[in-house]
């Protein structure tokens, strides 16, 4: 495991003088309970820390990038680009799923690919980086893999609205989304939604909620417009 976890260091071009935080950011609890570890050596106090570094960095950021916009709206700004299903799109993109230690039943049931499970690893692997190499070094990595390519992630976080509004200048059909299954147990479900345009599905989306799962099934229908031009 410590060779992949090499790999991973390799990708978000940090290197841990301390590689054994880099090992507890991805240790799931799931994990921990299997091989009788202590509950603090999971990655959960790690996420908490990262999550507050996360949100001064992402506050920062914005208080200097929209210098006109109200305490209201960065609140809500803010609130989109660091929620779980798009933290989950930034975790995918650096395969952090394949790095985790799980336990053998998690792993079994897909929790690789769980928005949050991999959300929480991406903030524990923050407050992995904040203890190791300090603030400059965590804010480095948050605005290289969250706060990057905010024109496309801005395209997922609204991803709903402007779904409605592309269909609505290019066509009279109605949008609907359709719960089409959901699975795990009641605490920790996973719920698949699909996007009909009129009748025709356009796109199919998972998340822990039903809102994230519409979310991401809108975002993937506005890809499959774009492809066909319709903008």
């Amino acid at each position: 495991m410590n060779q992949e976890l090499k790999v991973l260091e390799g990708k978000i071009g940090y290197r841990f003088k301390d590689f054994e935080l880099l090992r507890q950011a991805m240790i799931h609890s799931s994990y921990a309970n299997e091989k009788h570890l202590s509950k603090h050596e999971c990655n959960e106090r790690l996420e908490f820390l990262g999550d507050a570094v996360l949100e001064l960095v992402s506050s920062e950021f914005l208080f200097f990038e929209h210098e006109q916009m109200p305490e209201g709206e960065l609140t809500k700004t803010r609130a989109s680009m660091v929620c779980e299903p798009a933290l989950a799109f930034c975790a995918k993109d650096l395969e952090l799923g394949r790095y985790l230690l799980l336990g053998k039943g998690e792993d079994a049931t897909g929790g690789r690919k769980r928005d949050s499970i991999t959300s929480d690893a991406l903030e524990a692997l923050i407050g992995a980086i904040y203890m190791d190499g300090g603030f400059a070094n965590a804010k480095e990595f948050i605005h290289r893999f969250i706060l990057n390519d905010l024109e496309n992630k801005t395209l997922f976080f609204d991803s709903k609205t402007i779904l409605q509004e592309i269909v609505q200048a290019n066509t009279k059909e109605t949008i609907t989304y359709h719960l089409v299954g959901e699975e795990g147990p009641d605490h920790d479900k996973s719920f698949h939604v699909s996007v009909l345009i009129g009748d025709k599905e356009y796109g199919v989306g998972m998340g822990r909620t039903k809102k994230g799962a519409e979310q991401v099934a809108a975002y993937q229908s506005i890809l499959k417009l774009r492809s066909l031009n319709i903008k």
